[in-house]
């Protein structure tokens, strides 16, 4: 495995989260997005980097205790169960992850002091924004700072967290470097693909669909993936 704490980083600079998903389909390995209500509090911002998981229970000090842990370039990934009736993340907490290097903050929760994050500017995701912190405290879970559950996925530092305006996606730290490559392959096509299109070459023309319906026509269980595939296309079903 990579040590290098700053290579997820590196390796997506280029990359979008989409391009990175697909390269997930291509390899078969499992697409772990977040769910779609986990949107960045400032738009355009982008992080990638390692996992540092922390479960919240209504207490600041588990945050505190996964930045001490963390290395330069990790990513507090939060579980608060998705709440959004509560922030469990707010300006100071960013701070001082911003202050020990962290490259950014994914909630599975809440945020609030959303003037003061814009002012801070690490990248910080989000299931949603309240002003209310915490509202009871609860007990601190066991392995609360060994993984993090986002959604339906589980998330540990085993694993890297890519994001950006599409959202957030998980990928296993040992696969980074392949999903990678072949993420910047997909990424390469569409752009050969849509500088055609913007020389007046059609999609339709490019991928050959006039040949995919009369294929079809004969066969029935044709797939558009199947005829993709036999072109060498980036765009799939």
């Amino acid at each position: 495995m990579d040590t290098d704490h700053r290579a997820p980083a590196a390796r997506f600079a280029a990359l979008t989260t989409a391009h990175v998903a697909d390269a997930c389909l291509r390899a078969g390995v499992p697409v772990r997005c977040a769910p779609a209500a986990v949107r960045p509090v400032l738009a355009g911002r982008r992080l990638a980097g390692r996992v540092r998981p922390a479960r919240h229970a209504g207490s600041v000090d588990v945050f505190l205790e996964a930045i001490d842990r963390a290395s330069p370039g990790d990513v507090l990934v939060v579980d608060d169960g998705g709440r959004t009736d509560r922030a469990c993340v707010g300006d100071l907490v960013v701070r001082e992850a911003r202050a020990a290097g962290l490259a950014g903050l994914v909630v599975w929760g809440a945020h609030r002091d959303s003037v003061d994050l814009a002012v801070v500017g690490l990248p910080v995701f989000s299931a949603g924004v309240t002003p209310t912190g915490p509202l009871e405290l609860d007990p601190t879970p066991a392995g609360a700072l060994d993984s993090a559950r986002v959604g339906e996925w589980t998330v540990d530092a085993g694993d890297v967290v890519l994001a950006d305006d599409d959202g957030v996606l998980f990928v296993p730290a040992e696969r980074v470097g392949e999903l990678a490559d072949l993420a910047g392959s997909i990424r390469d096509t569409e752009r050969r693909q849509a500088d055609r299109i913007a020389a007046g070459e059609s999609l339709r023309a490019q991928l050959r669909f006039g040949d995919y319906l009369a294929a079809r026509a004969a066969d029935p269980t044709l797939t558009f993936r199947a005829h993709l595939r036999a072109l060498g296309g980036a765009i799939e079903e």
